[in-house]
């Protein structure tokens, strides 16, 4: 069966390899993108998960053109990353209401039309910062463990009416973001990986897209490493 899908920041890195594998699968794909417009064939829409009003003309765009999110991929992130004295609050706030508020905020609206359909797939993209902690990211750590306690609270929430919520944590992978990290810290994150290379954007997506698939009905609540062993034991 094809569905309805919202993958947010889905313009490149690992938001776009998942809208790209739901496209592959026959489903309808929107994404949202702030500044980059995007090359690929999906339903494009220019959104910032920080404001209300955006969100609000998503959704309405989203199901005039494509029908109710039924899979929800919260996915849209930036970093701030500086050491917590020379932490500015708008650093800090700006990381926290994109990577959670603003996760809570498509959440909340796509939730509405999935419980009244009775089935939905709801699926965070957080990382294993979240849950290790990193130098200089205080800020962007903080966003991505509140994830988990998010996640956790709607699989209770929505459980009994055919939704699931999950989380996705993936450790080191090849995009422009990791790209940018200085060398000696790209080596030293290797090395706390069991396989010793890093992941593909292509790796998360086959995730992602089990847990929105009915083979993964009886999933909710669950985190999923997808990191290659990255810090284990966290």
């Amino acid at each position: 069966m094809t569905r309805s899908v919202l993958v947010t920041g889905g313009n490149r890195g690992i938001g776009r390899e998942i809208a790209r594998t739901f496209a592959a699968a026959g489903h309808r794909v929107a994404i949202t993108y702030r500044s980059e417009q995007p090359a690929d064939d999906f339903l494009a829409v220019r959104a910032d998960v920080t404001v209300p009003d955006d969100v609000a003309e998503l959704f309405q765009r989203v199901e005039a053109e494509q029908g109710p999110v039924e899979v929800l991929v919260s996915n849209a992130g930036i970093t701030r990353d500086n050491v917590l004295p020379r932490l500015s609050d708008a650093d800090f706030d700006d990381v926290v209401n994109t990577n959670l508020t603003g996760a809570f905020r498509v959440v909340r609206r796509a939730s509405r039309r999935m419980l009244a359909a009775k089935w939905g797939r709801i699926i965070f993209v957080s990382s294993m910062i979240g849950f290790l902690g990193a130098p200089g990211q205080s800020n962007y750590g903080a966003s991505k463990s509140g994830l988990l306690g998010l996640t956790r609270s709607l699989a209770w929430e929505f459980g009994g009416r055919g939704i699931t919520a999950n989380l996705v944590a993936p450790g080191l992978i090849d995009t422009d973001m990791s790209a940018r990290l200085p060398e000696a810290r790209r080596e030293d994150l290797l090395r706390m990986t069991a396989m010793r290379r890093t992941g593909s954007p292509a790796e998360v997506a086959a995730v992602v897209a089990f847990l929105a698939s009915d083979a993964a009905s009886y999933v909710t609540g669950a985190t999923v490493p997808v990191s290659g062993g990255f810090a284990m034991g966290y």
